[in-house]
């Protein structure tokens, strides 16, 4: 099971990504509900997962995403204080706080992505492919210039990982079911 886990975080980490290069990219950071006045453990992480897809040879923007779903601090503001203040982050950052859902947090965050060579988005590697699967739909021709971030690692989380994947498998299962037959979109 463990196993199993691995292998569906790493496919997943793997696909609708390309290999297009530039001089310029955009790492976007989706935001978990987050209750507490300081980032979770989960936005923690993902900001960590964040900071290591950084390529330090190109220019760099941090979009951190998130409003406040959980609490009255925004997913964005928690976890940009969490970059800057503890991992000591002092690079481009822009704070999308407006979004409730992950097809939010996309749709929100395409103003700071559309001048840039590179796109990569962080979450849990599942998560992070709803989101390109989502540009994709939004706006395809973004879509093609999305490459791999460094949120898939393995062994880390690998307790956690067979249930974030069989909760990920559950969740495309059901919005399969629930498309909406105007326009096509689960969301």
């Amino acid at each position: 099971m463990l196993l199993w886990g691995e292998w569906e975080n790493w496919r997943a980490s793997r696909r609708l990504v390309g290999s297009v290069t530039g001089a310029s990219e955009v790492v976007v950071v989706l935001g978990y509900r987050n209750a507490s006045p300081r980032a979770n453990i989960m936005n923690r992480w993902r900001v960590r997962a964040g900071l290591r897809s950084i390529d330090p040879a190109v220019r760099t923007r941090l979009v951190l995403c998130g409003g406040a779903c959980a609490g009255p601090q925004t997913e964005a503001a928690l976890m940009a204080r969490y970059a800057t203040q503890t991992r000591g982050y002092r690079g481009e950052l822009v704070l999308e706080d407006q979004s409730r859902t992950t097809w939010e947090n996309i749709s929100f965050a395409i103003p700071y992505l559309e001048d840039v060579d590179r796109i990569k988005i962080v979450s849990i590697p599942l998560h992070a492919e709803k989101a390109r699967q989502y540009l994709a739909q939004q706006r395809p021709e973004l879509a093609s210039r999305l490459v791999r971030g460094a949120d898939y690692r393995f062994g880390e989380w690998m307790l956690v990982k067979p249930v974030v994947a069989i909760y990920g498998r559950w969740k495309d299962a059901r919005s399969r079911v629930r498309k909406s037959p105007r326009d096509g979109i689960s969301r």
